[in-house]
């Protein structure tokens, strides 16, 4: 089995299913430390696109694929649908649940980072982003707004960006932890992607309650179906297949 990696669940899942079926642990390698499961095979990097994925599963016995990414890691998750197409294997996307609005929030919905940019300025004059390295250089040119940057590895000298302020830092993190980050940086905007689950949920939550707006980038279409939201339906389908 092939699982693309990446994400709490897919980690979880890989470590629950690995104790019936031999599991290939597939990451982006972007991330200089990831989390990774134990005591199974580990493959870091891209596959070079849908055709070359599909050879690479053919070529290596696999008889399933679990795409377990990142609910914005649309790229490989639509290589994922056309590779497991064409080399005939069954697939499944195991997505966690989108976050909704509720009683107290104050979301503005976006479609992508440069509308973040766009709207930061009208909303406030500090600001907590967590984005990804990729993403800084949308930022770059907002002006009369403190940008303060969480980052699961800092940035290299030359993405920085003039005058942010980084933060280095892998969570999950408390509601506790997120509202004293927001108090002690002054924060008065934050911008989140909808990533759903726990984990990240509590700066959400701390936002709710100091009464600051949130930047929701909303998350992009999910691939076709089967989709399960959670690791015991991931496991369930393979044991389906094993059956």
């Amino acid at each position: 089995m092939l699982i693309l990696g990446g994400t709490g669940e897919a980690i979880s899942l890989t470590t629950e299913a690995a104790t019936r079926f031999d599991i290939v642990y597939s990451l982006a390698g972007r991330t200089i430390n990831p989390a990774l499961p134990e005591g199974v095979t580990v493959r870091s990097g891209g596959f070079g696109g849908p055709d070359a994925l599909a050879a690479w599963i053919n070529e290596n016995g696999i008889a399933a694929v679990i795409d377990a990414t990142h609910p914005f890691a649309d790229r490989i998750a639509a290589h994922a649908v056309q590779a497991c197409a064409d080399a005939e294997v069954p697939r499944l996307k195991l997505l966690r649940t989108a976050w909704e609005q509720t009683a107290g929030d104050a979301w503005h919905r976006v479609a992508d980072i440069a509308a973040v940019a766009s709207l930061l300025p009208t909303l406030g004059t500090r600001a907590f982003l967590s984005v990804g390295r990729q993403e800084l250089d949308a930022f770059s040119d907002v002006a009369g707004v403190a940008l303060v940057i969480r980052s699961i590895d800092p940035p290299d000298a030359t993405d920085r960006l003039k005058g942010a302020v980084y933060i280095a830092g892998r969570g999950p993190f408390t509601t506790a932890q997120e509202s004293a980050l927001l108090r002690e940086h002054d924060i008065d905007v934050l911008m989140s992607k909808n990533a759903g689950g726990a984990a990240t949920y509590p700066k959400i939550a701390a936002a709710r309650a100091a009464g600051i707006p949130v930047i929701m980038i909303d998350r992009p279409p999910p691939q076709p179906s089967p989709i399960v939201s959670d690791v015991t339906a991931a496991v369930a389908w393979l044991d389906r297949l094993g059956g």
